[in-house]
């Protein structure tokens, strides 16, 4: 599950209403065994529905986006900064120029909804958050890591110890082209082993932080631990 984008405005939105994000909550909690009788039922009315809601819903064949907010800002290489503050020795801002000037790394792995759908092997490319955070000077009494977006909104969290895995970038790339608008570009999260809520579209903050601060779908419900397949009360979460 992952946000989506309104292209014709520049300014940042109110967030969606509460029965269209309750209705996509209860799409959620249906989890990957409904997926097929769900991806079905969903393509069937999207051919049908002329208000274009039903577009904003996870279907078969590919991504599906939404947002939580009515619009998102475009941002680009002159406008764009990714800033890292919180519990570090070296508070940074970051445009996009000099993320890209970083080491990057390159992984291949399925993109998983925890609603159901799927892309295998998607490639993402960018720099690891592991780095980044060892850049900035991570202090003793750090714990956990706060991601914040550029629509106004969206936030997430990772414990510092899943922050550091090699398989969490701060994403510049996907499908091996730069990260469109809708694909949360320019720089989005990315973190391999989660439901794809956890990689967060419109990255524009990294805040250091003393625990994990719980991110906008997991106030609505959603896990805080996101391990693919794990999570939502089916296995034990791996403990790296």
């Amino acid at each position: 599950m992952e946000p989506h984008d309104d292209p014709g405005t520049e300014e940042r939105g109110a967030p969606l209403g509460r029965r269209l994000i309750l209705g996509m909550l209860g799409a959620g909690a249906l989890g990957v065994a409904a997926a097929p009788a769900l991806q079905r039922a969903v393509e069937s009315v999207t051919s049908k529905d002329p208000t274009g809601v039903t577009g904003l819903l996870p279907a078969g064949g590919g991504f599906r986006y939404y947002s939580v907010t009515a619009s998102v800002p475009h941002k680009d290489e002159h406008s764009y900064r990714l800033t890292v503050d919180g519990l570090v020795e070296h508070p940074a801002t970051y445009t996009l120029p000099e993320l890209r000037a970083l080491p990057q790394t390159r992984l291949v792995h399925d993109v998983q909804c925890v609603t159901g759908w799927r892309v295998p092997g998607t490639p993402f490319e960018g720099v690891r958050l592991s780095r980044i955070l060892d850049a900035a000077g991570v202090r003793p009494a750090a714990r956990a890591v706060r991601l914040t977006c550029f629509d106004g909104a969206y936030t997430e969290s990772l414990t510092l110890q899943q922050a550091r895995r090699d398989d969490v970038l701060v994403a510049l790339r996907m499908q091996d082209k730069d990260l469109g608008h809708s694909h949360g570009g320019p720089v989005r999260l990315y973190v391999a082993p989660m439901y794809f809520y956890k990689s967060a579209k419109w990255l524009s903050g990294i805040t250091v932080t003393d625990e994990v601060r719980p991110g906008y779908w997991e106030e609505r419900g959603y896990d805080v631990d996101a391990w693919v397949g794990r999570s939502n009360g089916r296995d034990d979460a791996p403990t790296t």
